[in-house]
């Protein structure tokens, strides 16, 4: 049995973010023809291209400085990661590799990719979701 939080449950924030973020995407293809799909943007900084790079660092950046604002001026929730460190390190290489694989990651195909009626986003969308569904199941239920 599923036990949901009520407190917790907030869908006006959610769906504000998933507005804002949709906007995001939609106006970044709009503006500049490209995806915004962060495995692509940062794999273009590892590889750069002359001309290229600095609209990938302030995406970047605006990345890694948006929730320094946002705890600068209000609370930030807590984070609780159940996992050591190898367990992340595992599980970031396998990220990495299916991201490789996939040729984008979910923000690149859940996002962008399902928006544009891309059917190999789809595909992968489901792929994502799939082993996200059977990792959970077998890490709470079978391992446990």
């Amino acid at each position: 049995m599923i036990d949901i939080a009520w407190n917790s449950f907030t869908p006006w924030s959610a769906l504000a973010g998933g507005i804002i973020i949709g906007l995001s995407a939609a106006l970044f293809v709009l503006l500049n023809g490209r995806i915004a799909g962060i495995s692509g943007i940062l794999g273009g900084l590892l590889t750069p291209v002359s001309g290229d790079a600095l609209w990938r660092v302030a995406f970047i950046g605006g990345m890694i400085i948006a929730p320094l604002l946002a705890m600068a001026t209000g609370t930030l929730p807590a984070i609780e990661i159940n996992a050591g460190y190898p367990t992340l390190v595992v599980a970031g290489l396998l990220v990495g590799i299916g991201t490789r694989y996939g040729s984008g990651c979910t923000s690149g195909h859940g996002v962008c990719g399902l928006s544009r009626f891309s059917p190999r986003s789809l595909v992968a969308t489901l792929s994502f979701m799939a082993a996200g569904f059977v990792t959970v199941y077998l890490l709470r239920h079978i391992f446990a």
